[in-house]
């Protein structure tokens, strides 16, 4: 879609570049949400990708991936085979679903940054405990879990001007064993519910809901509990309220999901311990 009322394209070389942030600017990434609707609001884009930000680094830290890689190349990345949660990359990046030009286009941060319930990015970096890295407009930065940037539907906590560098990953949550439930109301909606559970090295379990829940919501138990105790943190952690309502499935829907998912996820991984 035209954007007719922008009036100027921004292309920053450098962080210096990023500086003065004015009402009516946009950050540019892949921009596949940008222009699929009028943006009435908007003057200015600043284009992100000019920056050149290696798409991915992987090392003995861990896995840390631009805001501006794109679904394919994490898609495409060849992760080491000791990292058992790599399998959720992409497991994540199909949840994505859409054509070859959107999986091109489409930035991992830009996925995060719109805050959409069923956005898979925040799936994939909220499950393993993904950080944030954000610049101020001051130069400064701060840390920020991917599970506390993003607040509800197209709300997070980046305040005016900041913009998200980078998403860092641990290789301890890399190790760790996984399971994946996805489910929509048809083959090619958009997610419904999507559950993932992980299981660390010496034992502990982190139960991730999202896309059913309006923002992503963690569950974490030092070994993996019963299937009662589960049930009843499960039902204390997400009310009733919380349950995303919209086109894509009901709020009772959802929670019926997420509860059969968590118990399939906990059973899983049990039987993998």
């Amino acid at each position: 879609m035209d954007l007719n009322q922008i009036s100027e394209i921004a292309i920053p070389r450098d962080r210096a570049g990023l500086a003065g942030w004015r009402s009516g600017d946009a950050w540019l990434a892949g921009g596949t949400w940008l222009f699929s609707e009028p943006q009435p609001d908007l003057r200015r884009l600043l284009d992100l990708t000019a920056l050149d930000w290696p798409p991915l680094a992987i090392g003995p830290e861990g896995l840390r991936i631009a805001a501006t890689c794109t679904i394919a190349r994490l898609n495409a990345a060849v992760l080491p085979t000791e990292w058992a949660a790599a399998k959720l990359v992409p497991q994540c990046c199909r949840s994505l679903l859409g054509s070859f030009k959107i999986w091109n286009m489409a930035t991992v941060g830009g996925n995060i940054c719109m805050a959409l319930p069923a956005g898979p990015m925040t799936s994939l970096t909220a499950a393993l405990d993904g950080v944030a890295t954000i610049w101020a407009p001051d130069g400064g930065e701060r840390l920020l879990p991917i599970t506390d940037l993003v607040l509800g539907p197209r709300q997070t906590a980046l305040r005016p001007g900041e913009v998200v560098r980078q998403i860092d990953i641990s290789a301890e949550a890399m190790r760790r064993r996984t399971a994946f439930r996805r489910i929509s109301l048809n083959p090619v909606g958009r997610s419904g519910a999507l559950v993932i559970g992980t299981l660390a090295t010496g034992g502990a379990f982190t139960l991730t809901v999202t896309a059913a829940t309006r923002r992503p919501v963690q569950l974490r138990f030092d070994t993996l509990p019963g299937a009662t105790a589960m049930a009843a943190e499960l039902a204390q952690a997400i009310p009733d309220a919380l349950y995303y309502d919209d086109i894509h499935g009901r709020p009772d829907w959802r929670r019926a999901m997420t509860e059969d998912f968590a118990e399939q996820i906990r059973l899983e991984l049990a039987m993998a311990a």
